[in-house]
Order: C-alpha cells, then sequence, then structure tokens
C-alpha cells in the first residue's frame, strides 16, 4: 500500500468504509496515525474493531484532528459532517488528497490527472495502457474503482494516472499534477453544486492546484472547457496549455477497434497529447492505441451473432455521453442501430441524442424512463416499449439483420432496475450470451430463429 511517515501521531476521522474509505484507514493505520472510523453499515465497522476507534465523526469532539477523511459519495452541500467539521476547523479531505500528503515520500515519479464529465474512464485506461506498452512502470486508480492508496508505490520513473471526478477533486487540496487533464464539462451531478457553473468550477481547480510550469491538456467539444482552457493560457508559459480534438489522428482511427466514434478520436488525440507531455514518441503510442481493448460497459463489444454485433454502452448514464455512442455510427443502409434505451432518467428529454437519431432503426425503451422516451421517439423513429432489458434485447435480436449493431446505450441512471451501472451492463451481456445460445441452438436443430 501507498503509506507515509507524515500520517505518524496525527489524528484523522475516516467516514464511510467502502473501497477507498477502507483503503484510507489501512494507509493511515500503518504510518502511524490514530484513526476514528465510522460507516452506517455494521460489517465494515467489524472489520476494524481493535484495530481503531469506532465513532460516527459526526458527533465527536474534533479538536486537534488532521483532517475528516470522507467518501466522495458523501454530499458536501447536504450532509453535516461539512458543518461540523468547519466549527473546529478541521478540513473536509478524500483520499486522493492523502496520497498527494504521501508524494514527498514516494520514489521519483509523475501524476497525470484526468476529469470530464464523459470519456474520463477510458482516457485514463488508454494512458495507461500506453504507458505500460512503452515499458514505463505505472498505475492507475482513482474514480475508475481503483483506490490508489491500496496500491503498491511505484518504482522511480513511475507514473501515476488518475481518473478524477468532480467529487475527488472537491476533497483534494494540494495534488499538484504534472500533467492534468479536462476532456468536456455537461450537465452532470447538479444536485450538488451551485448550477452548472458551480459545477464548473469544481472541474477547473484541478487546474489551481497546479504549478505555472506544469502541463494542462483540454478537450475541445464544449464552450466551458474551451473557457478554462483559455484562462489557463494567460497564466502558464507557452506550451503548457494544449487544446485537443484528435483530428489530427483521425487518419489512423480506423486501426483501433475499441476506440471508435467522434468521442474516442478525441479522447485518443487527449492521450496522446499527454503522452508525448511525458516525453513518450509516436513509435511508442501508435501500437498502443491498436491494442487498447477498452472497458466494459464503455462500448464494449459484447458478442456478434449471426453478423449482429451486440455492444454494451451502460456507462451511458446520461444524454451527453449516449450522444457520442449514436454518433459512432453514421447512417448507413448496411449497419442499422438498435437502441436500448431507458432507466432512471436524470431530464425530461434527449436532445443531445437528436442529432444522430437519423442512425437508428428503432428505438427499444426500458425502465422508469421507457413511457417518456417512447412518447419522444415515436415522432421519428420506431418504437418498441420493451419495459424490461431481456425482452428489449429479444426484440432486437428478431428484428436486426446481419450487419446491424444492437447498443444498449441508456441515457440514463441504472437505480430503478439495477444496483448500478455496472450490474446493468453485466446482464446485458448475459443475455445476449443466452439468448444468442438458445438461437444457435434452435438453428442447429432447424428451428426457427
Amino acid at each position: 500500500m501507498i503509506t507515509a511517515t507524515a500520517f505518524s501521531g496525527k489524528k484523522y476521522a475516516v467516514l464511510g468504509l467502502a473501497r477507498s474509505g477502507m483503503s484510507a484507514v489501512e494507509s493511515l493505520l500503518a504510518g502511524g496515525a490514530e484513526v476514528t472510523a465510522w460507516d452506517s453499515r455494521e460489517e465494515p465497522r467489524r472489520t476494524l474493531e481493535g484495530r481503531c476507534t469506532l465513532a460516527d465523526p459526526v458527533g465527536l469532539d474534533l479538536t486537534g484532528f488532521e483532517g475528516v477523511v470522507v467518501s466522495p459519495g458523501v454530499p458536501l452541500n447536504r450532509h453535516p459532517i461539512a458543518g461540523h467539521a468547519a466549527s473546529f476547523g478541521v478540513p473536509v479531505i478524500g483520499d486522493i488528497e492523502l496520497f498527494a500528503l504521501c508524494r514527498p515520500e514516494l520514489p521519483a515519479h509523475r501524476v497525470v490527472g484526468i476529469t470530464g464529465t464523459n470519456g474520463k474512464s477510458t482516457t485514463t485506461a488508454l494512458l495507461h495502457h500506453i504507458v505500460q506498452s512503452a515499458a514505463l512502470p505505472a498505475k492507475m486508480g482513482g474514480n475508475i474503482g481503483l483506490p490508489i492508496l491500496g496500491q503498491n508505490p511505484l518504482d522511480a520513473g513511475g507514473v501515476y494516472v488518475l481518473e478524477l471526478s468532480s467529487y475527488q477533486i472537491d476533497l483534494t487540496h494540494r495534488l499538484e499534477c504534472d500533467v492534468a487533464v479536462l476532456l468536456n464539462i455537461t450537465p452532470d451531478h447538479l444536485d450538488r453544486y451551485d448550477g452548472f457553473t458551480g459545477y464548473a468550477a469544481a472541474k477547473a481547480r484541478l487546474f489551481a492546484m497546479q504549478r505555472a510550469d506544469q502541463v494542462a491538456v483540454f478537450g475541445m467539444s464544449d464552450a466551458k472547457t474551451q473557457a478554462i482552457a483559455a484562462r489557463e493560457s494567460q497564466m502558464r508559459a507557452p506550451g503548457k496549455v494544449r487544446s485537443v480534438d484528435g483530428r489530427d489522428l483521425a487518419a489512423m482511427q480506423a486501426d483501433w477497434p475499441s476506440l471508435q466514434g467522434p468521442h474516442n478520436l478525441q479522447n485518443a488525440g487527449v492521450a496522446v497529447a499527454v503522452a508525448e507531455a511525458l516525453g513518450l514518441t509516436a513509435a511508442q503510442w501508435g501500437p498502443a492505441l491498436a491494442s487498447f481493448r477498452g472497458l466494459p460497459h464503455r462500448m464494449e463489444r459484447v458478442a456478434d451473432l449471426g453478423g449482429v454485433m451486440f455492444i454494451n454502452d451502460s456507462k451511458a448514464t446520461n444524454p451527453a455521453s449516449t450522444a457520442p455512442a449514436l454518433a459512432a455510427f453514421p447512417p448507413n443502409p448496411e449497419r442499422r442501430v438498435h437502441w436500448i434505451v431507458g432507466g432512471l432518467p436524470k431530464g425530461d428529454n434527449l436532445d443531445e441524442c437528436a442529432p444522430f437519431f437519423g442512425n437508428i432503426a428503432a428505438a427499444y425503451t426500458i425502465g422508469e424512463a421507457g413511457p417518456m422516451f417512447a412518447l419522444l421517439l415515436e415522432e421519428v423513429m420506431p418504437v418498441r416499449r420493451s419495459e424490461m432489458m431481456c425482452e428489449a434485447i429479444r426484440q432486437a435480436m428478431n428484428e436486426a439483420r446481419p450487419g446491424d449493431v444492437v447498443l444498449l446505450s441508456p441515457a440514463c441512471a441504472s437505480f430503478d432496475q439495477f444496483r448500478d451501472y455496472e450490474a446493468r451492463g453485466d446482464a446485458f451481456r448475459q443475455i445476449v450470451l443466452a439468448l444468442g445460445a438458445d438461437e444457435l441452438a434452435a438453428a442447429a436443430a432447424g428451428g426457427p430463429r
């Protein structure tokens, strides 16, 4: 694990004992800190019995505490811990801030921080793959689901690639990224911020933590991101700020099976810009783009059944993240798209997807948003009110012909029918493979398709 002697003898509270919280406790204890930990669930508390104090920091006298470490899922604008800690002058921080405090004791290294509303997991994984392919020591962590403190330190010369949500940035104050990245900003998580402007300001803080001689890389798909890029350009030396859309790489994209679509062209362009800022060359990053396998639930190719491609894009939990998936399949009579859409809606429209409705052969609406989306879409495309995932897949499988694509890109959260987007994507994969096996067996027996 990653820890620091700087923790020794200091008092910390940790609120929330999921993956990042538990790794924070272990790192602090290993560094010699005195830890008070709490979670509403009994099971994680039980695993720490006898090793630290178990108490809810909301009810504690926090005098003398160095910090309160909270899960990124704790809403600081509503949870009482924020005001309670402030009344004692104690900062509320996250595990990424603890990592920043550990950095002076780690072997010489560099840190890349990647944020944005959409595409940050793919870009993080892609950059990690590029760095590893260049034979440099590398670790990825953060919002991608891998707590960075729970990993072993890199040898000298290594690169830590961190995916950072706005929530994690809110809890971080001293992370000087050698390269910081903002891919895009579209409205999301607005219940946690003072409107869209507040959300954008949270993303921009990643750059405020950098020094003026460090590198900042920006996508070019929206005005908010470019406004931040323009502001940073005024405060840094020439060449330290780059805006990238990836168009200079477009001729190569056909060779990247897991990086199709205009959104992935920008993701790849940003990853290449970061790789070059780290000193890598085209001879190193070029083959890595072609060999990248992608991530589960992000335009994941699940199966090819009878010439029909099934794609799991369950991570698309809002219309802005579904729009690039639809754009990846421009109108083509030989490759029609059967779109499975719906879940727990984050809004009352699909406006960001509308420019790509011409790509869709039919929509199959599911979940709580299903009836509303059906009404929106019936005027412009055939719609099947499927309600359940299994029925949507069955209907799409029956209507698709060789060359077509069945795309799960829900434009919604998953919580109406599934635990999270991962469970939704896993269900899609399992149902596709099960129904595909049934159809293959029926075909082998001479039955109907």
